[in-house]
C-alpha cells in the first residue's frame, strides 16, 4: 500500500468520512470558490449568502453597478479585486454559452471542463478542482493552504513544489475515488493538528507516516 492511501485509510478511522457542505450547482460553487480566495469558509459564506439576498439572479448580478457587487460581498475581503472578477466571468460565459449555467460541464471529460474553468482570470487549479469535485463530481484533488502544508511535511510531495503544481502531482499519488474523503480529512487534520505556527506531532494520528514529526523527534533526541 503506498503512502498516500496509508494516510487516507488513517485518517478516515479518525475522522470517518467527511461530508461538503451543502452540494451547490456548478455556476454557485464557482462565485463561492472565488469568493473564498484569502479569506476563511465563515466570511465567504457571509458574503455568497449576502450577494444571493441582494440580487434575484446571477444575470442581476452580472448586470449590476460594480460597487453595489463590491459592497454584497465585502464581508469575504478583497472586495474590490473578487467583485469585478466575478461579473467579469457572468459576462464571458454569457458570451461564450448564451446563458448563465455550468451544467453542460457535467457532459465534458475532467479534463475538458478543468480547461474550460482555468481560461477565466482569477480562476486558478484550486478553484477549478473544487469545482470538479464538488460541483460536477468529477476527480479532482484541490490543494489549499492546509494541503500543501500537510502534504509537505508528511513527505508526499516534494518540499519545494508550488500549490499549483501540487494538483497534479497529489492526484497520481491517491487514487481518484479517495480524493473528496482525503482531501476534507488533511484539511481538518491542518486545522485542528497540523496548524501552520505549531503542529501538535505528539497527538497527530499520522505522526509514524510523517517526516516532519520523525525529523522533530531525531532533533530532540541528539
Amino acid at each position: 500500500m503506498n503512502r498516500a492511501l496509508q494516510i487516507h485509510q488513517r485518517l478516515t478511522d479518525v475522522y470517518g468520512s467527511p461530508t461538503w457542505r451543502n452540494p451547490l450547482p456548478p455556476l454557485d460553487e464557482l462565485i463561492s470558490t472565488i469568493l473564498s480566495q484569502n479569506t476563511n469558509d465563515t466570511n465567504r459564506d457571509r458574503a455568497f449568502d449576502a450577494l444571493r439576498a441582494r440580487f434575484p439572479s446571477w444575470e442581476a448580478v452580472r448586470d449590476a453597478p460594480e460597487a453595489e457587487v463590491i459592497e454584497a460581498i465585502r464581508p469575504a475581503g478583497l472586495a474590490n479585486q473578487k467583485g469585478p472578477r466575478i461579473q467579469a466571468v457572468l459576462r464571458q460565459i454569457t458570451a461564450e454559452r448564451g446563458d448563465l449555467s455550468l451544467d453542460f460541464l457535467h457532459e465534458y471529460s475532467t479534463e475538458e471542463a478543468q480547461q474550460w474553468l482555468l481560461k477565466f482570470k482569477g480562476v486558478g487549479p484550486k478553484t477549478a478542482a473544487i469545482v470538479l469535485l464538488f460541483a460536477l463530481g468529477k476527480p479532482a484533488f484541490p490543494v489549499d493552504t492546509h494541503v500543501h502544508r500537510v502534504t509537505g511535511r508528511l513527505g508526499i510531495r516534494p518540499p519545494k513544489m508550488s500549490a499549483d503544481k501540487a494538483h497534479k502531482y497529489l492526484a497520481a499519488q491517491f487514487p481518484p475515488e479517495t480524493y473528496y474523503a482525503a482531501h476534507l480529512n488533511i484539511i481538518r487534520l491542518g486545522r485542528e493538528i497540523c496548524t501552520a505556527r505549531k503542529p501538535n506531532c505528539a497527538i497527530c494520528p499520522l505522526a509514524d507516516l510523517c517526516d516532519y514529526a520523525k525529523n522533530l523527534g531525531k532533533t530532540h533526541e541528539s
